[in-house]
């Protein structure tokens, strides 16, 4: 049974992307064990600007796990103290009574600081849009059937699919690195017959857009897949690789 504990909170407070930042401390009483993280964080707002001060600022969306926005740094882990979860899905029955928990957003070179626990995700984004997708021409819409698939195929791309994008990878990988990502969006499409005609120019493409915008270099610690909340498997990494080497010996 839930029960409410009270428990002390280290936050990260920054104002913006070039001032400094510093951890300030928060008592919270009667928190219900049955309520989320993010709900903790939103009580802990109120409590503030009831008080006349700046709530914290901290991203968030769908809270159902999909979106992949509540990129927390929780307890020195990425999305906290559980497994396979993101931070929405965390919830407080995972803390003891008089808990001090240290929240912080996610650090790396690739995702600068916004505000607070809010930082720059759109370095992913600027990633696929190197060559995370497939060109086609419209038209009439093919059957389903038209191009065959094996199951192992479609069920590894799937898997692939998977990921959210929240970050969790690169923020717990010790050299900052966005190959679990990288390798998840380029194996969903690399299983697929009609991810092979831009298999070449995409493996090269998203590769040097992350070395491009200041990731650093996998050297294969498996972090990234301990902390990933949707169990992405460095396997992907294995086949980006073989892409990758596959692409520059066609050049």
């Amino acid at each position: 049974m839930d029960k409410n504990i009270n428990i002390t909170l280290k936050v990260w407070r920054q104002k913006g992307p070039k001032e400094k930042g510093a951890f300030e401390t928060y008592q919270l009483k009667d928190v219900s064990q049955g309520s989320s993280f993010l709900e903790m964080l939103d009580i802990l707002n109120e409590k503030l600007v009831n008080e006349g001060k700046e709530p914290v600022v901290f991203d968030h969306d769908c809270r159902e796990g999909i979106c992949g926005m509540c990129s927390l740094y929780i307890d020195g882990r990425p999305h906290g103290p559980d497994t396979s979860i993101t931070t929405c899905q965390l919830h407080m029955r995972k803390f003891n009574e008089g808990a001090t928990i240290t929240i912080e957003p996610w650090r790396s070179a690739g995702f600068p600081v916004i505000r607070d626990l809010m930082v720059d995700r759109y370095a992913y984004d600027k990633i696929i849009q190197a060559g995370g997708f497939v060109s086609v021409n419209t038209g009439g819409v093919p059957d389903a059937n038209a191009i065959p698939v094996s199951k192992k195929d479609a069920d590894l791309a799937m898997d692939a699919a998977a990921c959210i994008g929240c970050g969790a990878c690169a923020a717990a990988c010790k050299n900052g690195s966005a190959m679990l990502f990288v390798s998840a969006k380029v194996s969903q499409l690399a299983l697929l017959p009609q991810g092979r005609i831009e298999a070449a120019r995409r493996a090269k493409a998203m590769i040097a857009k992350m070395d491009e915008l200041g990731f650093g270099n996998c050297t294969n610690t498996r972090a990234c897949e301990a902390e990933c909340p949707k169990d992405i498997s460095i396997s992907n990494i294995a086949r980006l690789n073989r892409e990758f080497i596959k692409a520059k010996l066609n050049d």
